[in-house]
């Protein structure tokens, strides 16, 4: 009995003594954890600028080593930006010319009483459109001198010279054109419409000689009369930007904005009548 009590209380002893050791040393391992965790901590610092420099590097030298193929892909690049824009404006160009053929169909549709011959526009004349422009028919097209030049938007003027390829047309805004002109919303027709240059060199047209008590005012169009066998009736001249009276000569004249934009132009129309008696060719 003596024995086991002995025995007991050794082994308390030695439980107690290990118990107390392993508290000592988890105590010291703590404290070394602590110091461990601080030098982790600064080497894990070296380590990130290490690293970070290290990425830098790594990304330069494959920069450097790509920067060939970088710039092959980049003239690629460019050289196909180039082809769509130089489509784009092919296509832009297609688009408008589309739009003004169109519109000249419509006016053949409605003036259907007359033939016509497109042209293109292959020069100027003189210096400007004042002297007139070139186009590309002639005598083999039977184009003659006086026949009227329209486009979809309105009249463009008439020829004065013919060759046999080639002709040279004058414009409506030359003073040395004269058209009977009508006034669409009066449907008075005893007006002249002759080229016309305001104080800004801007070429216009001006309707002559109407009677003082003219109902005409702004914003009115003014169309080909048909009066004298020259031009065919009912052809858009332009619309009306200003009134002027003249007490003395008991008249009023309206200054015109063309329909047509004579310096747009790229092609026209050549109105050739079914019958030769419509129009008068010889001045």
């Amino acid at each position: 009995m003596k024995f086991f009590k002995n025995k007991l209380t050794v082994t308390v002893v030695v439980l107690s003594v290990s118990f107390l050791l392993l508290i000592g040393y988890t105590s010291t391992r703590n404290k070394k954890s602590t110091a461990e965790n601080g030098i982790g901590v600064a080497l894990n610092s070296v380590q990130g600028v290490i690293y970070n420099i290290n990425t830098k590097i790594k990304n330069n030298v494959s920069f450097l080593l790509n920067f060939s193929k970088v710039k092959n892909e980049n003239e690629i690049l460019t050289s196909e930006n180039n082809k769509l824009k130089d489509k784009e404006i092919k296509y832009d160009a297609l688009e408008k010319e589309n739009e003004r053929l169109k519109s000249m169909l419509k006016f053949k549709s409605t003036k259907s009483q007359y033939n016509y011959v497109g042209c293109d526009i292959v020069g100027k004349s003189g210096n400007n459109w004042l002297d007139g422009f070139v186009i590309n028919r002639g005598t083999d097209d039977g184009i003659k001198t006086r026949m009227v030049v329209v486009t979809g938007e309105g009249l463009v003027g008439q020829v004065t010279s013919v060759g046999k390829n080639v002709s040279i047309v004058q414009s409506l805004v030359n003073e040395n054109i004269a058209v009977a002109g009508l006034v669409n919303s009066t449907r008075e027709n005893d007006g002249v419409v002759k080229g016309y240059r305001d104080n800004n060199d801007k070429l216009l047209a001006k309707l002559y000689y109407l009677p003082l008590t003219s109902k005409i005012k702004k914003g009115d169009t003014i169309l080909t009369s048909g009066l004298g066998e020259l031009y065919p009736k009912g052809i858009k001249i332009g619309t009306v930007i200003e009134i002027e009276e003249d007490k003395g000569k008991l008249v009023k004249n309206a200054i015109i904005q063309p329909s047509v934009d004579f310096n747009k132009l790229e092609e026209v129309l050549v109105v050739v009548p079914t019958n030769e008696r419509e129009v008068k060719y010889e001045f």
